[in-house]
Formats: C-alpha cells, structure tokens, sequence
C-alpha cells in the first residue's frame, strides 16, 4: 500500500515538472537575476551619480546618509539613500518586466483568444424557463400515458 502512494508522489512530481511551469519558472529567475544585476549597474553607475551631483554626495546611497550617535560611543548610519536606490531598481525591473513582457502576453492572448473566438462555433443559448417548464410538462404527460 505504501509503495502504491509512494509511486502515486513520485509520478505526480514528474508530471507537476514536466508540465512546463516549472521550467519557465527557473528560467524566468535565472533572466530576472542577470536583468537585475543590469539594472543595479545602471542605477549605481548612473542614477546614484546624477542624485550626487544634486546632494553633493558620492552617489545616492551616500548622499542621503545620517549618522546618529549610539549609546555605546559610535555612530549608527541611516542610509535614507540606499533605500531610494532599492526602491528605483525596483521600480525600473518593473517598469522593464511589464513593458517587454507582460504587455506584449497579454496583447498576444487577447489575439489568440479573438482568433480562438472566431474558428468555433457559437454554443446554442441556454434554454429559457418556460422551454424548461414545457419540457418538463410533455415528459410527465408521456408518463402517465
């Protein structure tokens, strides 16, 4: 019994992989991964600079830096700037991810749906309630005959 349910769990996984989902997943982290490693370039060799120029800083995430005095002696930085830089990689893989990929699925599945629409036919219209009623009332005449 056991090897029964062990054999049901192991063609199930290979079923659950070889459906594809899983593959793209993998490889749409494998792309998102280098696509953020590109991103990240581009705001820290591009975006945090410009923000320099503007705060007088080496870059963003050390021009919006505050140093606050802890309790044991040292100083503890708030790095207001790295946080903005995060949130502007974000916002750029976003704004990437929907424009290159997301946008153009959604447009090729409305076409394929259109396309899909019009090769088959149209289903016949559910039958109303007094179609419903009638046949019912001739199936119980022709019992009672």
């Amino acid at each position: 019994m056991n090897r029964m349910k062990g054999i049901r769990m192991i063609k199930g996984f290979r079923d659950f992989i070889a459906q594809g989902n899983v593959i793209d997943l993998a490889v749409a982290v494998v792309i998102g991964a280098a696509f953020g490693a590109v991103v990240t370039s581009v705001v820290d060799s591009l975006v945090n600079p410009l923000i320099g120029l503007l705060f007088n800083g080496d870059g963003l995430k050390t021009a919006l830096a505050v140093d606050v005095p802890s309790l044991g002696g040292g100083t503890v930085t708030f790095a207001f700037g790295a946080i903005i830089a995060a949130v502007i990689s974000f916002l750029a893989i976003a704004v990437v991810v929907y424009f290159v990929f997301v946008m153009p699925m959604n447009r090729w599945r409305s076409h394929q749906a259109a396309r899909k629409g019009a090769t088959e036919p149209a289903e016949e219209p559910a039958p109303t309630t007094e179609q419903l009623l009638a046949e019912i009332r001739d199936l119980l005449a022709k019992q009672q005959h």
